[in-house]
């Protein structure tokens, strides 16, 4: 049975390897002979001979089961030891072309082929907020942005590309419209979804602090490749809406959220990690949010912001608005659940004018 990439990390992550391992030894085992199969899926076991490269950001550890044995964890293979995190961790693009800041961006990262694999199923998570405001009350996510995105998935060999997102303010259709994320995506060769109730599903969150299961969007679960495009902006009740806040768009009962919702949206992210998160801060809303609707609340900064680090990205963002981390709940519950470091001062950000 062949693992999909997002099935394959995740299992990997559970025997103590980090993200970045996991994704080098999906792209090197990828590229055996179609004759040669991909290791079986194991049980989580517990770990006697950890890799010699410590996970950065350790995931937290399950209990075994009381009522099987485990067995030994596939090793990877002795030709292709993991290898040490090396490159650019977080990259900020700065300059007035939207599409040049994400080609910029996602180019310091290694490359969007670093995310996207040929016949990969890829989806982009947008915040499309409202059906009555267009993308320069900055309320949902630059439409430039987006259809960059797309391009570059395709042109990676992507099998598809799909944009999805719930909004509050009007239907699905209006919104995607009015935002004009629609047109963008048609464009550049992908499909919007418009997301169906039945295709959510209690999903559990089995390393979730506050929350152990909820409704979740299955084809998120499913992708090869989820990429997660917030638009930086403020929101009356987080503070900010970022990375980790824009995952609340792949859940029903979001109302439910708001309660502990610092650790419910750290506990969501445990589940959906996307592969890579772009902060769009071309124009972020400053007051107001997260629906704005006031200009004079809107500040041109001309900024994207890439990581495959989730946590990364948001804390970085956060000194957009003269914050810190530590202001937004989710922010710091993330980082002690091992899901990403908010210290930038250890990771090598790549700072671009275009």
């Amino acid at each position: 049975m062949r693992l999909s990439r997002r099935e394959f990390i995740r299992q990997m992550i559970a025997l103590g390897f980090s993200m970045a391992t996991a994704s080098v030894l999906f792209s090197l085992l990828s590229c055996r002979p179609e004759s040669t199969p991909l290791p079986p899926p194991a049980p989580t076991p517990t770990l006697t001979n950890p890799p010699s490269q410590p996970a950065p950001f350790p995931p937290p550890a399950s209990p075994p089961s009381p009522t099987t044995s485990p067995t030994p964890a596939p090793s990877p293979p002795p030709s292709s030891p993991p290898p040490k995190p090396s490159g650019t961790y977080l990259a900020v693009a700065r300059g007035e072309s939207p599409k040049a800041l994400v080609q910029a961006a996602i180019k310091a990262l290694g490359g969007i082929e670093r995310f996207v694999k040929p016949g990969n199923d890829v989806i982009i998570k947008p915040n499309i907020c409202v059906a009555y405001h267009t993308y320069e009350y900055a309320a949902t996510t630059n439409p430039e942005v987006i259809g960059t995105l797309v391009t570059l998935c395709l042109g990676a060999g992507a099998r598809r590309v799909r944009v999805m997102d719930q909004p509050f303010g009007g239907t699905a259709e209006e919104a995607f419209a009015k935002s004009g994320i629609a047109n963008a995506v048609k464009t550049a060769g992908g499909q919007m979804e418009v997301m169906s109730r039945m295709k959510f599903r209690d999903t559990a969150i089995p390393d979730g602090r506050d929350i152990k299961r909820w409704q979740v969007y299955g084809d998120i679960l499913d992708a090869d490749v989820v990429i997660n495009v917030p638009i930086a902006k403020h929101h009356s009740l987080t503070r900010l809406t970022l990375g980790i806040k824009n995952l609340m768009g792949v859940i029903l009962d979001r109302g439910g959220f708001h309660s502990n919702i610092g650790q419910r949206l750290a506990d969501l992210t445990s589940l959906v990690r996307p592969e890579l998160t772009i902060v769009d801060a071309v124009r972020i809303l400053m007051n107001h949010g997260p629906t704005g609707g006031n200009l004079s609340d809107v500040k041109l900064t001309n900024t994207v912001i890439a990581s495959h680090d989730i946590v990364a990205a948001d804390a970085y963002a956060t000194s957009l608005f003269n914050l810190t981390p530590s202001d937004i709940s989710y922010i710091p519950a993330s980082a002690q659940m091992g899901l990403g470091t908010m210290d930038l001062t250890s990771t090598k950000i790549e700072e671009i004018r275009v």
